[in-house]
């Protein structure tokens, strides 16, 4: 198996990458619609993930771009697409999950002999505290719309039941294959996928090998699409990788330590997420800190220079400093607006991304914040990928060359973890330098 991802954030493509190394296959992240095939691993194995940023973007630009990837993907050879969307969902009854869902299932069926396809999947990601059950998606054993991502700034959850918020975004009906069929193995689950879009109830790892191994036994007889969280991922790349245990190249050979050393000139942190557990991990931070309020980027033009001044003063660039968004952006958004309040940060904190890597010569950023993560690595220039060790359950280091905007940092090789909002414990800003390449 070939696994082509398509990931709808740069965070979550990291997420499912780091498991699936850990799994033992390969995999590598591309951001971007690939423009040459060169760019594909050429190994003929493990995973590729095309990262995009799509989860909130328009649905019209969103499909387009995922249908782009997955065309790209399986000429370059994969041998099942995956649509990567967050494990708490992450969208609204006018979202993108479904509209690409259709996307991709057009895609497939376009590649097989024209047989329609379905997309089997869900977000269910146990490690991680997500779980579904009756097609209710629960974070941590609270429902979703009861969990903190009922406020996300912008992707407020307000409904648990995916079967239902599904259905709004697609005209294609969906429907459910319940836990209780689920433990009744991958022939029950394959039995059951009748639908064009099918969510799978999962409780555990091993209900999430049984849909694995159902989806394998439906991509024998009809196109498939496998989807969800980074968990079903997981759990193929656990499938393959135990079957072809012995072959060259599988299952121990994906390891982490083929990513090369980063000499450490200096770490910075950049925070944008305003989600529950990065507020916790700035709260744990005991080093130098340095805030970002939208209002007053908005309001006056030396606010990111002073930031800037305090980072090229620092005499100790090997002890981290953190930057991050005010804890409080309600103010910000009310007078702002969401998106502007949003795209200043995002501009300020890229802005400072590109100034400590060009012109401090920093080797080592955490990004934390899937639209963040997408700004900085865009700013920098950043193409691929190379995925090492995990700082923690979803959360990878990786090592990359930056291209610079400008051209100054063309070449330069960094480290950069790039982190969803929801995931790693409240000392991760202190406790991953232990595992950076």
């Amino acid at each position: 198996m070939r696994l082509g991802v398509i990931a709808d954030d740069v965070t979550g493509a990291c997420d499912l990458a780091g498991r699936v190394v850990e799994a033992g296959l390969p995999a590598s992240v591309l951001l971007g619609v690939p423009t040459d095939a060169a760019t594909f691993p050429s190994d003929g194995s493990g995973c590729s993930v095309v990262a995009l940023k799509v989860r909130t973007a328009p649905v019209d630009a969103a499909v387009a771009s995922s249908t782009e990837a997955a065309r790209s993907l399986l000429a370059a050879g994969a041998t099942l697409l995956y649509q990567k969307y967050c494990s708490t969902f992450d969208s609204t009854p006018t979202g993108n999950i479904g509209p690409i869902a259709d996307a991709l299932a057009a895609v497939a069926a376009e590649a097989g002999d024209g047989t329609p396809a379905v997309t089997v999947g869900t977000p269910s990601t146990p490690c991680a505290g997500r779980t579904q059950y009756q097609g209710v998606l629960f974070v941590d054993g609270v429902p979703l719309a009861e969990s903190p991502m009922r406020d996300h700034p912008l992707t407020p959850m307000r409904d648990s039941n995916l079967v239902r918020l599904l259905a709004q975004q697609t005209p294609a009906p969906v429907g459910l294959v319940r836990w209780d069929d689920v433990r009744r193995g991958a022939a029950s689950v394959a039995e059951r996928v009748g639908q064009v879009h099918t969510l799978v109830d999962a409780l555990d790892e091993g209900d999430l090998d049984t849909i694995a191994e159902a989806v394998l036994q439906l991509a024998t007889e009809r196109p498939v699409v496998a989807g969800g969280g980074a968990g079903v991922a997981t759990a193929l790349a656990r499938l393959v990788a135990s079957t072809d245990a012995g072959d060259a190249g599988r299952g121990g050979d994906a390891s982490a330590a083929s990513v090369p050393p980063v000499p450490v000139t200096g770490r910075l942190i950049l925070a944008g997420s305003a989600s529950a557990a990065t507020r916790g991990q700035i709260a744990e931070f005991p080093g130098e800190r340095h805030i970002l309020d939208p209002l007053l980027l908005a309001s006056d033009s030396a606010a990111l220079s002073r930031v800037r001044d305090a980072l090229a003063a620092r005499d100790d660039q090997l002890a981290p400093v953190l930057v991050h968004a005010s804890p409080d952006v309600s103010a910000a958004q009310s007078e702002l607006g969401t998106e502007r309040a949003a795209a200043l940060l995002e501009d300020a904190l890229s802005e400072l991304a590109a100034f400590a890597v060009d012109d401090l010569g920093y080797s080592h950023l955490l990004i934390a914040g899937g639209e963040t993560s997408g700004a900085v690595t865009s700013r920098l220039g950043i193409s691929r990928l190379r995925i090492g060790a995990q700082a923690a359950p979803g959360v990878p280091w990786a090592v990359a060359s930056t291209g610079g905007a400008d051209g100054r940092g063309h070449g330069r090789t960094i480290a950069v973890l790039l982190k969803s909002g929801n995931f790693g414990a409240a000392t991760l800003f202190t406790d991953a330098w232990q595992v950076a390449p």
